[in-house]
């Protein structure tokens, strides 16, 4: 009976598992309802305007000019890593942090050796990975709680920031690693390079490619000032809010996979309590069967 009694508490305890896993998987998915509809409202228009900007700065002539396109030799950088505030969303932290491990080990391991590398952070669980681990480098923590609050004036704070970083010389190259956002069940690990502005390849003839002959009105100098910082930030916003719904898919799904695992566990304990239940009968039947015949004989 006491093993009955073991497999009665085993059934409580996943049941009320599998209530909390309910209760995380709904509530996730309010807030990705809420948050895919910020980025997939906001892509198309951020895609088209990062493609405008790469081709402005490729058709750039004379002496019209703009410091974020100014590719030099990288001595200095820094990565500047997305990440959610939270954990019991599957692997989808980790598998960012790999992808910032690699381009580390691929990209910036001089840059690293040389004590040049930052490591900028925006959500807790990458910072309390890479704190510990990358004491070499310098690690900014201004900005790991910018979740809490994804307006666009409070996103492009740290856009503007690393813009000005890069403007003086401070940086060299400033890459992004975040969550990119496709649907609930799929999000893919990104690293982009944010600063300097990727140029089109002037080799490449394909259509999607060709170079497109803008007509400047105002001057070139002075929409370049004013067109390409406010790109740039609107770049810097879709990285947050990629990550931002990339987060609530991934634990939408890693809460529905665990609500479907207790449900598997539940009909497997209650085979087991079944069983040890009929055991227990069975024996008890024994017992009496036994004593009846002793009594008799």
């Amino acid at each position: 009976m006491a093993n009955l009694k073991e497999v009665r508490e085993r059934i409580r305890s996943v049941k009320s598992t599998q209530q909390i896993t309910k209760a995380m998987k709904m509530v996730a998915a309010a807030k990705l309802r809420k948050a895919q509809q910020a980025i997939v409202s906001m892509r198309p228009y951020s895609q088209k305007l990062n493609g405008m900007l790469s081709n402005i700065l490729s058709n750039l002539e004379g002496d019209a000019s703009t410091s974020f396109g100014e590719e030099r030799e990288v001595k200095s950088a820094v990565l500047v890593v997305v990440t959610s505030n939270r954990g019991l969303c599957g692997a989808f932290n980790a598998n960012i942090i790999k992808s910032v491990i690699a381009q580390i080990d691929e990209k910036y391991a001089d840059v690293r050796k040389a004590g040049k590398l930052d490591l900028l952070f925006i959500g807790k669980k990458g910072y309390d990975f890479f704190r510990k681990r990358y004491t070499d480098c310098h690690i900014i923590d201004d900005y790991v709680n910018l979740f809490s609050d994804l307006s666009f004036d409070n996103v492009s704070k740290v856009a503007k920031k690393l813009m000005s970083d890069f403007e003086k010389g401070k940086y060299d190259a400033i890459d992004v690693a975040y969550g990119q956002f496709k649907n609930a069940a799929v999000q893919f690990n990104i690293v982009e390079q944010f600063l300097p502005v990727a140029k089109l390849d002037t080799e490449d003839k394909s259509d999607s490619k060709l170079k497109a002959d803008y007509i400047f009105e105002p001057s070139k100098e002075r929409l370049l000032n004013e067109l390409v910082p406010s790109i740039l930030q609107m770049q810097f916003q879709k990285f947050v809010l990629d990550t931002n719904a990339s987060e609530h898919g991934a634990r939408m799904t890693a809460m529905d996979k665990a609500t479907e695992n207790a449900e598997e566990l539940l009909k497997e304990l209650k085979i087991n309590y079944n069983k040890a239940r009929q055991e227990a009968i069975t024996n008890e039947i024994s017992e009496i069967v036994g004593g009846a015949a002793a009594l008799e004989g």
